[in-house]
C-alpha cells in the first residue's frame, strides 16, 4: 500500500525496537507518531529530529493511548519485561500484561486499521509445554488482541544480540551467561524487527492475520564469544554462569536459561531469510553495528582500562 500522508503510532518508541521500527517506517515514507512518557527526553529528542511527531502517552494510561492514537492507520506495540532497563524494580508480569492489554484495547477505540504486536518465539508454545514467564506474558497478550478481533500481525522475535552489548552478558573480561556452551542459541538483530514491522505495515493484505517467527543466526555460546574475539581482536572467552547462582537470585530467570538449553526458540531462519533477504547474522550485525558497541562498553570496564585480561 502506499503510505504517503498515513501515520503509524509507535508504542515504546524510545526503546530498542521502537526506535528501529520508527527509522524504518520514516524511511519508508510514514508519518510516526511516537509516544514516550518523557517527550523532552534525548532519546525523544532524537526521533523528533529523525521527522517523528513527539506525544506524551503512558501505557498504564489507556485514555493518553486512545487520544494518542487517535486518526491514525497503524499502531505497533511492543511492552518490556520483567528486568528490562529503565522498568522500575517492582516492575512485574502482571504489570506488563496490563501496559499489553491497555495498548490493544486504545487500538480498537481508535479504529486502528493494522496492529503489529512484537511477542517472542516460543510463546504459541504456552499450554502445550511449560515456558518462560516472559513467554507467557506475550502470549497472554496475544490472546487479548486475538480476543478484541484487532486486525493484528504478531512478531516473535529469538533472543537480540544487542543483549551481548553490555553488563548482561559481558563481565570480567568474559562472555558470560547460564547457558550450556555447545547448545546453539538463536539470536536476531533489533534492526531486523523494524525492517519486518514497516514490511508488514506496507502489505497489510499479507499481513494482517499473521504470526511469524523472527531469527537471523544460531550459534552456541563458545561461537558467539570467538565470533566476538575476531571481530575485536582482542580475547574473550566463554565462561558459565553455574545454574544455581541464578536460582539463588531469580528462579524464573534460573528457569529461562533452564528451557533455552533444553527447548530453546524453534524458529526458521530461511523462513527469516525469504520474508528479508537483508536479515543479519551474527558476523554481519557485529561488523555494522555490534563490535563498536561492545569494544565501547569493555572500553569503561575497569579491568579493560588497566589492560588486564583473564583467561
Amino acid at each position: 500500500m502506499e503510505p504517503t500522508g498515513k501515520t503509524v503510532v509507535v508504542v515504546g518508541a524510545t526503546g530498542l525496537q521502537g526506535r528501529a521500527v520508527t527509522r524504518h517506517l520514516l524511511s519508508n515514507g510514514w508519518q510516526v507518531r511516537a509516544l514516550s512518557r518523557n517527550p523532552d527526553g534525548a532519546p525523544a529528542r532524537d526521533l523528533a529530529s529523525a521527522g517523528a511527531q513527539i506525544v506524551r502517552a503512558q501505557m498504564e494510561d489507556v485514555a493518553s493511548l486512545a487520544a494518542a492514537a487517535d486518526g491514525a492507520y497503524g499502531m505497533f506495540s511492543v511492552q518490556p519485561t520483567v528486568g528490562s532497563p529503565g522498568t522500575a524494580p517492582d516492575f512485574s508480569a502482571e504489570d506488563e500484561v496490563r501496559w499489553g492489554i491497555n495498548v490493544a484495547q486504545a487500538a480498537r477505540t481508535a479504529g486502528i486499521e493494522h496492529f503489529v504486536f512484537t511477542s517472542v518465539a516460543g510463546a504459541d508454545r504456552h499450554g502445550s509445554e511449560k515456558v518462560p514467564q516472559n513467554l507467557v506474558s506475550k502470549r497472554r497478550i496475544e490472546q487479548h488482541i486475538a480476543a478484541l478481533g484487532l486486525p493484528a500481525t504478531i512478531l516473535r522475535p529469538v533472543s537480540f544480540m544487542e543483549n551481548f552489548t553490555g553488563g548482561y552478558a559481558l563481565r570480567d573480561g568474559t562472555f558470560a551467561t547460564a547457558l550450556a556452551p555447545e547448545v546453539p542459541l538463536q539470536i536476531t538483530a533489533v534492526d531486523d524487527v523494524g525492517f519486518v514491522t514497516a514490511l508488514a505495515f506496507s502489505r497489510p493484505e499479507d499481513w494482517i492475520g499473521r504470526e511469524v517467527a523472527l531469527a537471523g543466526d544460531e550459534l552456541t555460546p563458545v561461537r558467539i564469544a570467538a565470533v566476538i574475539e575476531n571481530a575485536l581482536g582482542r580475547p574473550l572467552p566463554y565462561a558459565r554462569i553455574p545454574i544455581e547462582a541464578i536460582r539463588a537470585l531469580n528462579e524464573d530467570f534460573a528457569f529461562a536459561n533452564e528451557w533455552l538449553n533444553e527447548h530453546g526458540y524453534r524458529a526458521d531462519i530461511t523462513a527469516t531469510r525469504r520474508i528479508h533477504p537483508g536479515a543479519m547474522n551474527f558476523p554481519t550485525w557485529l561488523e555494522r553495528t555490534g563490535a563498536a558497541q561492545i569494544a565501547a562498553f569493555l572500553a569503561t570496564q575497569p579491568t579493560q582500562a588497566a589492560g588486564g585480561q583473564h583467561a
